[in-house]
C-alpha cells in the first residue's frame, strides 16, 4: 500500500511500480468511471504527468498514458470528454501545493525509470520518498509507443444494446451481433446474425454514440471489400439516441481490442516432431490395411508434415 490522494470522483494510490486509480460510485460520478471501478497503471505505461488549473476553483492532475499502452484509450481514439477521462484527478484549488508535490514525485519516478534500461522499483522506492531528491523535477515525456498493452482491459460489460442489434462478447474468442427487428437494415437481415472469431479480426473501430454516426465496427483480417456505411455492414452495430452509451460500448470495444492483440502475440502451435512421426506411422498402418486410400494417405501425410 502506498500514499493515497483523494480527489473528486476518484482516488490515486501511489505504489512502488504503479499508479492505482479507484473511482467512486454514485449519481454524480460519470457512468464510465463508475463502470471502470479501478485501474492499475504500471509506471512504464505512463508518458508524463501534468498539473493544470481546472474549472470552478479546482486543479487537475493528469497522468498521460503512452500511445498503445491502454486498450481503453486506444479504442477511444481521443473521443472522450474531459470529465470521462480516467487519467484526470480533479482536486480543490486549496490542495494545489499537495498536488504539485505528488506531481513532482511521480515525475521523478518516471524519470528514474527512463534513466535505466532495466529498471528496478527499488531504485525509486515508493511515493513519497526523499522529497529533496525530486524538488523541481522537470517534466519528461515518453511518447514511445508501447509494443503491447500494459494496462488491463476493463472487466465489463460484455454486452450492450445498439440501435440495430445486440452485441455480445464471451471475453476471449467470439463476438456476436444479433439484429433487432426494428433497427437493422435489409443488408444485415439478409446476412443474418453474425458470429466473429477474435482470431479473424485485426482491430475495432469505435465512434462515440455522442456523435451522429456513432458505431462499433469489427475490422476483419485480409481487408475484404465491405459496405462503406456502418448501417449496411454486418460487421458493425450502429448507435443512436440512447443506444450504445459510452459507459457500455467503449469498455466492450476495449476488451475486444485487447483480446485481438493478445491473440496476435500468441505464437502458432508447433507440433512435437516425435508426436508427428507417431501419427504418420499410424497413418501408414491404416494405409497398408486398406483403410485409407493412396490419395487420403498422401494428403494427410502432407498435412502432418506441415505442422512441424
Amino acid at each position: 500500500m502506498g500514499d493515497v490522494l483523494a480527489g473528486i470522483h476518484a482516488t490515486w494510490e501511489f505504489e512502488s511500480d504503479a499508479l492505482v486509480i479507484r473511482f467512486e460510485r454514485g449519481n454524480r460520478t460519470p457512468k464510465l468511471l463508475s463502470v471502470l471501478r479501478e485501474r492499475r497503471v504500471p509506471h512504464e505505461a505512463l508518458a508524463s504527468v501534468t498539473l493544470t488549473p481546472g474549472k470552478r476553483g479546482t486543479v487537475v492532475l493528469h497522468a498521460v498514458p503512452r500511445p498503445g499502452a491502454d486498450p481503453l484509450m486506444e479504442a477511444a481514439a481521443g473521443q472522450l470528454a474531459e470529465h470521462c477521462d480516467p487519467y484526470r484527478l480533479v482536486l480543490p484549488a486549496d490542495r494545489e501545493t499537495l498536488a504539485e508535490y505528488y506531481r513532482d514525485e511521480l515525475r521523478a519516478v518516471l524519470a528514474a525509470r527512463r534513466r535505466t534500461s532495466a529498471w528496478d522499483p527499488l531504485d525509486a522506492p515508493g511515493l513519497p520518498h526523499s522529497p529533496s531528491d525530486v524538488l523541481d523535477a522537470p517534466e519528461t515525456v515518453d511518447a514511445t509507443p508501447a509494443d503491447r498493452f500494459l494496462v488491463a482491459p476493463p472487466s465489463g460489460p460484455r454486452s450492450f444494446k445498439a440501435y440495430d442489434g445486440k452485441a455480445s462478447f464471451d471475453g476471449h474468442a467470439e463476438v456476436a451481433f444479433r439484429w433487432s427487428w426494428t433497427g437493422a437494415s435489409s443488408e444485415k437481415w439478409k446476412a443474418g446474425d453474425q458470429v466473429f472469431q477474435v482470431r479473424d479480426l485485426c482491430g475495432v473501430e469505435w465512434r462515440s454514440p455522442d456523435v451522429l454516426d456513432g458505431h462499433l465496427r469489427l475490422l476483419p483480417r485480409g481487408g475484404e471489400p465491405r459496405a462503406s456505411q456502418p448501417d449496411r455492414d454486418p460487421a458493425s452495430v450502429v448507435f443512436g439516441l440512447g443506444y450504445g452509451p459510452v459507459h457500455l460500448s467503449l469498455p466492450f470495444a476495449a476488451a475486444v481490442l485487447a483480446a485481438i492483440r493478445t491473440t496476435d502475440r500468441v505464437p502458432a502451435r508447433v507440433a512435437a516432431p516425435g508426436a508427428v512421426a507417431e501419427r504418420i506411422r499410424h497413418l501408414g498402418e491404416l494405409h497398408q490395411a486398406g483403410l485409407v486410400t493412396d490419395e487420403e494417405f498422401s494428403a494427410k501425410k502432407a498435412e502432418l508434415l506441415a505442422e512441424l
